[in-house]
């Protein structure tokens, strides 16, 4: 197993295993789409788990590290950092939650948690 020191190493090994694009309108479609897709695969092994009592927890992690090549390639895409896209939103929860979550601290305008 490889073992990727940051976000930035692996933003780097990402680019060596993707297509190269011509039409940038098409390269981020392609991303965008595959984290949809990557993500639709999560949440189908999560139900096999759960629902159907048929173990899925490797199909999980191998489309979790998929959906993160995709989240990668976006940020290479837009030339960000995902070390720092990562930091902002640990920061921003941490701002919003900074007693840890509560339903209380997370109500949203028009947002009832308590709705059933």
């Amino acid at each position: 197993m490889i073992k990727i020191k940051n976000f930035k190493e692996y933003q780097k090994l990402c680019k060596k295993s993707a297509k190269k694009f011509k039409d940038k309108e098409k390269e981020i479609m392609t991303w965008g789409l595959g984290i949809a897709g990557e993500s639709g695969d999560v949440a189908g092994c999560i139900k096999k788990t759960v629902s159907h009592k048929n173990d899925q927890k490797d199909g999980i992690k191998e489309n979790l590290g998929d959906t993160l090549w995709y989240i990668a390639m976006i940020c290479n895409f837009f030339g960000w950092d995902l070390d720092k896209v990562v930091g902002e939103n640990i920061e921003k929860l941490e701002n919003r939650y900074p007693k840890g979550f509560s339903k209380k601290g997370s109500k949203r305008k028009g947002v009832d948690w308590n709705e059933k």
